[in-house]
């Protein structure tokens, strides 16, 4: 799919800019397509094809997109490790993937195992010497015959609650994305921008439709509000898209009231909930709707979302219903649907979905299960059809032998109006097993909630066993490389300090 899209775009689009770095920089479409073309041929003579994993280490830009092009002409699988990774998880990564060749910069090549072939390359922002050390030039390589069932792409898994898994995706999955994103109607332009790392499943399985669409994609190879800000200003963006932590920085910035953000009709959130603060202030700050979007690496970057009229039970505390094209499920312990109200594991049925998680055969059985991808978020379903989320089956707690669901508690908490962000994680207790412990970002630093406010506010929402029996106060809670909440960071301080009680 991919080697045809680019070498379509470029016929329509020749010198319009593909993408455009902070610094004014861009690659146009012809350039792209035969930058790709050259690498192609470099890599098919460093013996990669059809089947092999590229592993790219690289910052997000042009170059990690002239590599994944160039993979996807020899028929090669690419696999992304995000920059921000450490280097005990980019090891993790490789490992996991065993790739033939791994093309890094010298900065993003800790970590990796010593027996890999790996190329190390120099950035540029220009285009004539981009990978220059893999490109032959004027040597093309055989047309792949199209195979709805050949492997494309390799996207890892957060990693927030253990090791990174690879899921992987074909050209059938790729196509479908498109589809479900576009409607199959693609435009003749636009501005887009580039929020997450490269390796993220939002745009390793969404390229094709962008590049198809003749869009420039603008790149942050680090994400920052006031460029973002200033983007959405010059270019007139009728949405911002991003992830909660990233509107919240937005919010947070001091210009933000500077700009003129008039054109936004629309705010669109996934990688994880949003706090009903952090909605209720954007909608107002921006004069928009916030539809957020549930989905996961598994799934294709395609689930459920909010509707962007929605009303503010729905918005505020759900995920909403399923998109067009994808059918859920909340599933007890044995598989079958539970009643409305009840909490269950959410299931998703999605032509998006991955083809499994690469040399993992018994994840994969585990996860896909009869056409149905298993996501492993607890949820329920409210009597208007929308899904709430109660946390991941691993972040379940047990306190006296009652289940105590993270996000559920989050969700009620977050209302208070001393906090901004909150997070709910389990501590150890000899008479218990376990209690909850809210781990509050305070709106005013110097008056904090206490645990007896916390209490008073949650108790007409909840039971008094899901209700915490501790409080800490932190400046900022943790973030992973997905920019998710780290709950096993957050996990491992809370029995940090229950060890030196």
């Amino acid at each position: 799919m991919l080697p045809r899209t680019i070498a379509d775009a470029a016929r329509r689009f020749t010198d319009r800019a593909a993408f455009r770095s902070a610094s004014g920089a861009s690659v146009s479409y012809t350039d792209l397509d035969r930058t790709s073309d050259e690498v192609a041929a470099g890599l098919a003579a460093r013996g990669l094809g059809e089947g092999d994993v590229l592993l790219l280490s690289l910052p997000s830009g042009p170059e990690y997109a002239v590599a994944y092009l160039a993979a996807a002409k020899v028929g090669a699988v690419t696999a992304g490790a995000n920059p921000r990774l450490r280097d005990s998880e980019r090891g993790l990564v490789a490992a996991t993937v065993s790739p033939t060749l791994v093309l890094a910069t010298e900065a993003l090549a800790g970590g990796l195992p010593d027996d890999l072939a790996v190329e190390l390359v120099n950035p540029t922002e220009n285009p004539g010497r981009m990978l220059e050390s893999l490109r032959i030039p004027d040597q093309s390589v055989p047309d792949l015959v199209e195979d709805p069932g050949r492997g494309v792409c390799i996207c890892f898994t957060s990693g927030s609650t253990g090791d990174p898994r690879g899921a992987w995706f074909t050209n059938r999955q790729l196509t479908a994305i498109a589809e479900m994103d576009t409607g199959g109607s693609w435009g003749s332009g636009g501005q887009l921008i580039a929020g997450t790392a490269f390796a993220h499943v939002g745009v390793m399985t969404k390229l094709p439709w962008q590049l198809a669409s003749g869009a420039t994609i603008h790149v942050m190879d680090r994400w920052d509000a006031g460029h973002l800000l200033g983007l959405l200003e010059q270019h007139r963006l009728p949405a911002v898209n991003g992830v909660a932590a990233q509107i919240a920085l937005l919010l947070r910035h001091p210009d933000f009231d500077d700009h003129d953000l008039s054109s936004i009709r629309a705010i669109v959130v996934g990688g994880g909930p949003s706090p009903p603060a952090l909605v209720h202030e954007a909608r107002r700050r921006f004069n928009a709707p916030y539809s957020i979007r549930y989905s996961s690496t598994e799934s294709g970057g395609i689930g459920l979302g909010t509707s962007l009229d929605a009303d503010d039970d729905e918005a505020l505390h759900t995920v909403g219903r399923p998109r067009s094209g994808v059918e859920a499920e909340v599933r007890g312990d044995d598989g079958r649907p539970v009643e409305p109200g009840q909490v269950g594991e959410m299931w998703l049925r999605t032509p998006s979905a991955m083809s499994g998680y690469w040399g993992d055969p018994v994840g994969t059985a585990a996860a896909l299960v009869d056409g149905w991808l298993r996501t492993g978020d607890l949820a329920s379903v409210d009597p208007a059809g929308c899904h709430r989320l109660a946390g991941r089956v691993s972040e379940m707690f047990i306190r006296g032998g009652y289940n105590v669901y993270p996000l559920e508690v989050e969700a009620v908490l977050g209302t208070h109006p001393g906090i901004d962000q909150v997070a709910v994680v389990p501590r150890p207790d000899d008479v218990l097993g376990e209690i909850g412990v809210a781990v509050v970002v305070p709106s005013n630093p110097d008056q904090p909630p206490t645990l007896e406010q916390l209490i008073a506010h949650g108790r007409s929402d909840l039971s008094s066993y899901k209700l915490p029996a501790a409080i800490r106060i932190i400046d900022r809670l943790p973030l992973n490389a997905g920019d998710k909440l780290d709950r096993r960071a957050l996990a491992a301080e809370e029995a940090g300090l229950q060890a030196g009680d």
